[in-house]
């Protein structure tokens, strides 16, 4: 895919998905016929992967 700002707008604003809620946390289930729903579901586990900020 490639990244051409437009395109991947559109593409993140006009994501089949449900945003749920459960313990505090915040899940976000894709549509699994939508016809892009490996990139933005890769890209959210990887920021989900990233280490948490410390805070002091």
């Amino acid at each position: 895919m490639l990244a051409e700002p437009k395109k991947l707008r559109y593409r993140l604003l006009h994501v089949a998905a449900r945003i749920t809620r459960s313990a505090r946390r915040a899940h976000l289930h894709i549509a699994e016929h939508w016809p892009w729903a490996k990139q933005p579901a890769t890209a959210f586990e990887r920021l989900a992967a990233l280490p948490r900020p410390r805070t002091c």
